[in-house]
């Protein structure tokens, strides 16, 4: 699967292990499993491959994040991605690192 990068700074943490910015700031262990999983969804030949890593959570988003889907990078973080198919070949565009709430409280 080809993974694209929506932000600079999404990209930069895959490349360079850091941000340029001071806005995004991550704990080096969290950007170092973002950049296994990148690894992960490139390996892949579409994003339903995903799924056979249950420690990833391969999950579709619904309600305002409907189109996007994500998997886990830890407990607290996913990356979201939406998937695209061009030229028959699938596309994941990497869109945000978010940290996840729990809806349940």
């Amino acid at each position: 699967m080809i993974v694209l990068f929506e932000q600079e700074y999404l990209k930069e943490f895959y490349v360079k292990g850091e941000a340029n910015d001071k806005k995004h700031r991550f704990q080096p262990q969290i950007v170092r499993k973002y950049t296994r999983v990148i690894d992960l969804m490139i390996e892949q030949e579409n994003v339903m491959g995903l799924t056979k890593y249950g420690g990833l959570h391969y999950e579709k988003l619904h309600g305002d994040k409907e189109g996007l889907s994500s998997v886990r990078i830890n407990d607290q973080h996913r990356i979201e991605f939406r998937k695209i198919i061009q030229d028959e070949k699938p596309i994941a565009e990497v869109v945000s690192i978010t940290e996840l709430s729990n809806h349940y409280k």
